[in-house]
């Protein structure tokens, strides 16, 4: 279970039946990945085959029941979770629909059945599924989930800040090590390879997600998967890894010059280092997302992305979302990736990126923080 005991889970239990309560749900209906295990504890890769939904009913009143594959029923048995019910899956005349159902009706006979279906959610079961358990249910029982999971997972417990900074502390340790691995002539591909076994070797559970970049004044984009191309002299080289521990996410970039890079690519990481500190700054409780979306904006200005940082947990990217339009009021305990970008004059663009999560007084960052100039390699 991570570190998380079965008072961890029942004090999460306790806080969704209020808010649930409150919004006259009788029960959620969770599907996905992260929703489960925020009551479970049910951790596994096994997620990553598409043929199996599994569910969790989370009633207004009682404890959770897990309606999964028989797979994964020796698993589940070591969580807190005690009603587990299964069937042989895949099964695709009837994978789980029917159990379901009838775990419902007899966990939730009243009231709505919620099921997360706001912005940053997905339905992780067939879409007809879906609808044969709403004619069983009854269509008029289905609801959306009223925010719950969003409100509880947004703000984090001491224990999921502990792994969540486990997981910076790690990434910071194989970031501090890129120059035994990159350098003039190195291919880019390469460096990837070889910072994943870095991750690895630091203590990285596993490492789902690695972008990056490298060019003479920036790089193209931050989403891309590495070419073959050499990284010349005068390059600036850019990592940006999610790496897990404990089944939590660290989400930041570093940044590096191949030699000497040239003084417009100085003076845009400059301007980034400066956002950030505008960031950190802004990002105290009670202000908004776009708040420190504008401290950040006001520096670099104009960015093409869209927003400059997001929530981080469980999942590489969560809510709010430092956008001009996000008006979530922030709260101690949420843990925040500040993320400003910056165009290079004749080039591409710079990207940093710091974790960090809301104390009581401010913010305490949680990734060994970048300072001064551009690391050389």
């Amino acid at each position: 279970m991570s570190g998380f005991t079965a008072a961890d889970y029942r004090g999460r239990l306790g806080r969704a039946q209020a808010l649930m309560a409150e919004a006259g749900l009788g029960a959620l209906l969770l599907t996905t990945e992260p929703d489960i295990r925020y009551f479970t504890g049910f951790l596994t890769r096994f997620w990553e085959s598409p043929t199996r939904p599994w569910f969790l009913v989370v009633p207004v009143a009682g404890e959770p029941v897990a309606v999964i594959p028989a797979i994964g029923r020796a698993l589940m048995e070591r969580t807190w979770i005690e009603d587990i019910r299964c069937w042989p899956a895949p099964a695709p005349g009837d994978d789980g629909v029917s159990l379901l159902a009838e775990t419902i009706g007899e966990v939730a006979p009243e009231g709505l059945i919620g099921t997360p279906s706001g912005h940053g959610t997905h339905l992780r079961m067939p879409l007809a599924d879906f609808g044969r358990l709403c004619a069983l249910v009854g269509v008029e029982r289905m609801a959306e989930g009223a925010g719950v999971m969003r409100d509880l997972r947004m703000v984090k417990s001491e224990v999921e800040i502990a792994a969540i900074r486990t997981a910076c502390a790690v990434a910071g340790r194989a970031f501090a090590r890129v120059g035994e691995v990159a350098g003039e002539g190195v291919p880019l591909a390469r460096v990837f390879r070889d910072f994943q076994r870095l991750c690895l070797e630091e203590g990285a559970d596993w490492v789902p997600y690695l972008a990056g970049g490298a060019g003479p004044l920036g790089y193209a984009d931050v989403i891309s998967p590495a070419t073959d191309a050499p990284l010349a002299r005068g390059d600036v080289l850019m990592l940006d890894t999610g790496l897990v521990v404990g089944g939590y996410y660290c989400d930041f970039d570093r940044n590096y010059a191949v030699g000497t890079p040239a003084p417009q690519v100085e003076a845009a990481w400059d301007s980034l280092l400066q956002a950030t500190e505008a960031g950190v700054q802004a990002a105290t409780p009670g202000a908004r997302a776009c708040d420190v979306f504008a401290a950040m904006d006001r520096i670099v200005g104009g960015s093409e992305t869209g927003r400059l940082g997001h929530g981080l947990g469980m999942q590489l990217t969560e809510w709010p979302s430092l956008t001009a339009a996000d008006r979530t009021v922030l709260r101690p305990g949420m843990v925040l990736a500040l993320e400003p970008s910056v165009g290079v004059p004749g080039g591409g663009l710079l990207v940093h990126e710091e974790n960090l999560v809301l104390r009581d007084d401010g913010a305490e960052i949680l990734s060994p923080r970048a300072q001064g100039p551009l690391t050389r390699i």
